[in-house]
C-alpha cells in the first residue's frame, strides 16, 4: 500500500494512521535493539498497551519516559508506594495500577539480570527472525518463540508478559521483522 504523501509503500497497519505511527513504523518498529534500556523501554510499553491501542501508547510515550524516569530500570526499580500514588495520579500513562506495580516489580526483576538483552535474544538464537508476510492478517498474535520468552519472564517473576506482549515486544525491538514484503522497510 502507498502512504499519503511520500508515495513509499508501508505495511497496511500503518496506512492511513497518525503522523506518530508512521514515524515509528518508518523509523522504530522491526529495528533490531540489544540496548537494556531500550528493551526495558518496550517491556514496560508493551505491558502498558495490554488491552489498548498502539497508538495511544505511543500518544502516551513521552509522558512514560518522564514517569518512569527515562526508563532508566535501576531508578524504576527504587520506586516506592509514593510512587506508586503519584504514577496513578499522573494523566501522561495509563493509570492502572496492576500494569503501574508490574512496571516496578519488572525492573526489578531486569536489574537483577546478568544480561537481559542476551535472555531475550535467545530466544530467536540470537540474529533477527526475518518473516515474509504479505498482508497483516498473516501476522500471528504469538510464536513459539514468544511463547517461550513468556514462560521464562513468568518463571523469573516477570507479569504482562504474556505470549502476545512478548510478541509485540520482539516485533518493535527487531527480533523479528514482520515488514510485509511490500513494505519499503523489508
Amino acid at each position: 500500500m502507498m502512504s499519503p504523501g511520500d508515495g513509499r509503500p508501508r505495511c497496511d497497519w500503518a496506512e492511513g494512521t497518525s503522523a506518530r505511527n508512521i514515524e515509528y513504523h518508518d523509523t522504530e518498529w522491526g529495528v533490531p535493539q540489544h540496548d537494556p534500556s531500550v528493551l526495558f523501554e518496550f517491556l514496560i510499553l508493551e505491558g502498558a498497551q495490554a488491552g489498548l491501542s498502539w497508538t495511544t501508547i505511543l500518544d502516551k510515550r513521552s509522558g512514560y519516559r518522564s514517569a518512569f524516569a527515562g526508563f532508566d530500570a535501576e531508578r524504576v526499580a527504587s520506586f516506592g508506594d509514593n510512587d506508586v500514588d503519584r504514577l496513578l495520579a499522573d494523566a501522561g500513562i495509563v493509570r492502572n495500577r496492576a500494569k503501574v506495580t508490574s512496571a516496578i516489580d519488572n525492573a526489578r526483576l531486569w536489574c537483577d539480570l546478568d544480561d537481559p538483552a542476551a535472555l531475550l535474544w535467545d530466544f530467536v538464537g540470537g540474529g533477527t527472525i526475518r518473516n515474509a508476510w504479505r498482508t497483516s492478517a498473516e501476522l500471528p498474535a504469538s510464536t513459539a518463540e514468544s511463547l517461550a520468552m513468556s514462560k521464562e519472564l513468568k518463571r523469573r517473576g516477570f507479569r504482562f508478559v504474556g505470549p502476545t506482549i512478548c510478541y509485540a515486544l520482539m516485533q518493535a525491538c527487531g527480533l523479528v521483522d514482520d515488514h510485509l514484503v511490500t513494505c519499503f522497510r523489508s
